[in-house]
């Protein structure tokens, strides 16, 4: 790595970046603790992965300035196994949660994101603006109005101070300001001490202690596997947020690895499994946080303060937090797709909307997100069976007919191609072996898809008997799959059972390999090579 490499990534905003770690490393404190007594252990175990993951991801992450750290779709996941085996198993399954992320990152999985439209992408971010701002509500259930008070002041720090001066963020101004006033009044409000005791010492190395058997291995393979699916799911979503926000790229493949990186030292470190975290991400970004070093210095700074300041950290006023985070709620939220549910085309909205209520109503992004990419995929293959069209044209002698395809055929097209020739048993019929009749008469059928056209022809002179030719040109088409070709055999075949001498031409290099390999019309003494004869 060159000197202008590395400054680049660590040291072109060094002020902002401290500042920002500063911000976060606060802000972590309170939530790390929150998702530890989710997952049902003690605060520790979270702040201790919360420094460790941050740390890691600093060095071996695909994206700078992103926050990394114990998060509450992860701690969902680990109930259930904390429950039942107890805290080694988490611990293991933490390890094989870092190699599972680890392998992703190898195999490219991280490509996947592709598949993930934006209207996903926005339902996603808006679905976690609202999960954000709901998990700061049981703040206020019983509070006093001073806890109201409190809250509304920060907000006002927050949102007011920039005007002012932007050389300090706003947040950190907000956090000192309302902790100097708590302590010098007085007040009888929730502080980050009342969530549960903070560590008074450095997190020790140590490997888990379960039996390393096929039995552990059982026990802990399903919760790993969820884990290390939510974890980079989660990450991967946030760092194409975090993209957007700063308009840089990054590096999903090295983030997957990364990711595994970091959670493996912090099994080792008595830590849980974590993952990047858009609001603390949101945080950093809005607090100014560009580089790694942003991330670095949350890690660090939130060690230093759990462990050799926790009596001051633990005096922090929850409205502080509450304040920053709902900041983070509204900063997140997408607005503008509010406006435009009614300007995008209605696929688009729906997909969005069934994302948001999916990850909010089950707390489970992986969900929310599979339902939203399922849901695209039924609408994009719904508007490229649209796209299929079948026109049939009829030579001058009335003995020959053409079927122009165009468009993509796949399993959900393969029906609207079939259709195209329903009727193809009355034209053959119509083509009468003498001249005594052999004009057409132009015809259209419509369906709820295609439009099938014929063009008329003029009655021919007598003409030796023959059988009737049809020509099905696919030069403007593609067969995809398997049902394509199995469409495409079940039309050839129909057709000659009435009688016809059937030519297919014009397929693609690619379709005519996918028909040679699976096909079985063209075994027989149909001729098909790519490009006609």
């Amino acid at each position: 790595m060159s000197i202008q490499t590395l400054k680049r990534a660590w040291f072109s905003n060094v002020r902002g970046d401290l500042l920002a770690g500063l911000v976060v490393a606060l802000a972590l404190i309170p939530e790390a603790i929150a998702f530890s007594i989710i997952a049902g252990v003690d605060p520790k175990v979270g702040l201790y992965a919360s420094f460790c993951i941050a740390v890691v991801i600093a060095f071996a992450g695909g994206r700078p300035a992103m926050i990394s750290a114990a998060t509450g779709a992860m701690a969902l996941v680990m109930v259930d196994l904390v429950r039942d085996h107890g805290l080694q198993y988490l611990f293991a399954a933490t390890l094989l949660t870092g190699v599972l992320q680890m392998l992703a990152g190898v195999f490219k999985l991280s490509l996947l994101m592709r598949f993930v439209s934006r209207s996903v992408i926005t339902g996603f971010v808006n679905a976690l603006a609202i999960l954000i701002f709901l998990a700061q509500l049981p703040e206020f259930i019983g509070a006093t109005w001073v806890m109201y008070a409190m809250a509304a002041a920060g907000l006002a720090i927050i949102y007011l101070f920039p005007y002012l001066t932007r050389a300090v963020p706003s947040p950190l101004i907000c956090i000192v300001a309302l902790t100097a006033v708590s302590m010098a009044l007085g007040l009888d409000i929730s502080t980050v001490g009342d969530k549960g005791a903070l560590p008074d010492s450095l997190p020790a190395f140590l490997l888990p202690d379960v039996p390393f058997t096929w039995d552990t291995l059982r026990i802990i393979l399903p919760y790993a596997a969820t884990l290390a699916v939510v974890g980079l799911l989660e990450s991967m979503m946030t760092a194409t947020i975090v993209d957007d926000f700063t308009d840089t790229p990054s590096d999903k493949r090295r983030e997957c690895v990364g990711q595994g990186v970091a959670n493996l030292a912090s099994g080792m470190l008595g830590g849980m499994a974590g993952c990047a975290m858009i609001g603390q991400s949101v945080i950093n970004v809005k607090s100014g946080g560009r580089t790694r070093l942003s991330t670095l210095t949350a890690g660090v700074v939130l060690l230093i303060l759990v462990v050799f300041l926790g009596p001051w950290v633990s005096q922090i006023p929850m409205a502080a937090l509450v304040a920053v985070m709902i900041m983070v709620s509204i900063s997140t939220f997408s607005w503008v797709s509010v406006r435009n549910l009614w300007r995008h085309p209605t696929s688009s909205s729906v997909v969005m909307l069934v994302t948001v209520i999916v990850v909010v109503f089950t707390h489970d992004l992986a969900k929310g997100v599979l339902a939203g990419v399922l849901l695209s995929a039924v609408f994009f293959a719904n508007k490229i069976s649209r796209l299929v069209t079948i026109d049939r044209h009829v030579s001058d002698d009335g003995r020959k007919i053409t079927y122009a395809v165009g468009g993509q055929i796949f399993f959900a097209t393969a029906q609207a191609f079939s259709a195209g020739f329903d009727r193809a048993d009355e034209a053959i019929a119509a083509i009468a072996p003498t001249a005594a009749n052999a004009g057409t008469q132009a015809t259209t059928t419509q369906t709820s898809s295609d439009t099938f056209s014929s063009a008329s022809s003029p009655t021919s002179d007598a003409a030796p008997a023959q059988a009737a030719r049809i020509t099905i040109d696919v030069s403007q088409a593609h067969f995809w799959d398997i049902t394509a070709v199995g469409a495409l055999d079940k039309v050839v075949a129909r057709l000659r059972r009435h009688g016809a001498d059937v030519d297919v031409q014009g397929l693609n290099a690619a379709s005519a390999t996918m028909v040679d390999r699976y096909g079985v019309h063209d075994k027989s003494d149909a001729a098909i090579a790519p490009g006609g004869h």
